[in-house]
């Protein structure tokens, strides 16, 4: 749990301090106050881009110097964690711990954050890029090598992808080495996914029907180990060359996700069915990776109450009170009175 979090010149923020608690943090104030902002810095101490993927010159104030900070200690390990960017270097992001200069992947060995936003509603309907990003944060939180593993598969591939793209014949052993990296790290990342959606799919079965509908899950797409992915990239590189992008591999599959209660694609489930069973499933998994972790994560629900039934809500807060530090945001105070236990209640405007 963070016990403090120190925002400088940070979207909409010049200067702002805050102590939350070890229960539910509630944010409230009227539309364009920021509380998505502050979300989103606590987002972006973990491995990624953070809630919204913006860019990081997008986060910095408009009329600040044009580099941004976020600071912040955790509660139970005493530790300091900071990141932002320089004026200087607006696109290059900065990561300490204790003051000492770390890459972003190491975020994920001290906290873990997990969201949900009003722009994930239509995640069972949009591409499946956009349920490959959230299975990956998923999974980064029970894997924590996969950040690594996905990273230097992506860079691999990419460089596998220009070289058979020049003019004339690619450097056969410069194509062999890109192609064992990423059969390497391919193979760990969908292993880490795998195991991800089994341990998942697992304890949303095991879970009685109640306000939020279960959800079934299941991985779509390549399957194999690293050996049959170093062979189905060799016999695929004219095929590729032609394609100008490469076929095979963990990059093209899909997170399935079935409303177990009335067996059906959760892509045909109606708007408020599809927004409980995303909630089920973020609750499932702070559950699971506090239980295989030992770590409570910080989670983040963007508007979450506002679209919420009264007997939803109510069980939402049930759900999880005692269960580590939630952040949650809301235009209205009154959304949050019916919270138990502890809540750290901050009026941004």
């Amino acid at each position: 749990m963070l016990s403090r979090l120190a925002l400088t010149d940070f979207r909409n923020h010049a200067e702002l301090v805050l102590a939350p608690g070890p229960g539910f943090v509630v944010l409230t104030g009227e539309n364009g106050a920021g509380k998505t902002n502050v979300l989103e810095a606590v987002s972006l101490l973990a491995p990624g881009r953070g809630l919204r993927r913006a860019a990081l010159s997008d986060m910095a104030r408009q009329d600040g110097p044009g580099g941004f900070g976020i600071a912040a200690r955790l509660g139970d390990e005493d530790v300091e964690l900071a990141t932002g960017t320089l004026a200087s270097a607006p696109e290059r992001r900065q990561v300490r711990v204790q003051g000492a200069s770390a890459t972003a992947n190491t975020l994920a060995e001290w906290l873990t954050v997990l969201w949900l936003t009003p722009a994930m509603d239509r995640l069972f309907v949009e591409p499946a890029g956009e349920r490959r990003r959230f299975l990956d944060r998923l999974t980064l939180a029970l894997f924590a090598g996969h950040a690594q593993a996905t990273t230097r598969y992506e860079a691999a591939m990419r460089a596998r992808n220009r070289l058979l793209a020049d003019d004339g014949p690619p450097d056969p052993s410069w194509l062999a080495a890109l192609e064992a990296q990423m059969a390497e790290h391919g193979a760990a990342v969908d292993v880490a996914r795998r195991n991800t959606v089994d341990l998942l799919g697992a304890a949303l079965a095991a879970q009685p029907e109640g306000a939020f509908a279960r959800a079934g899950l299941a991985l779509d797409g390549w399957q194999g180990d690293a050996d049959g992915l170093l062979a189905e990239l060799r016999n695929g590189r004219q095929r590729d060359a032609a394609a100008g992008r490469t076929l095979v591999g963990p990059h093209r599959s899909d997170l399935l996700v079935t409303h177990l209660g009335k067996s059906q694609p959760a892509a045909l489930a109606s708007t408020g069915e599809q927004k409980a069973l995303l909630l089920g499933i973020v609750l499932a998994h702070a559950e699971l990776v506090s239980a295989r972790v030992g770590r409570r994560p910080v989670l983040l629900l963007d508007e979450v109450a506002a679209h919420l039934d009264p007997r939803r809500r109510e069980a939402l807060f049930d759900r999880l009170a005692g269960r580590g530090q939630v952040w949650m945001t809301g235009t209205e105070p009154a959304l949050f009175t019916e919270l138990r236990g502890e809540a750290t209640r901050v009026t941004l405007g």
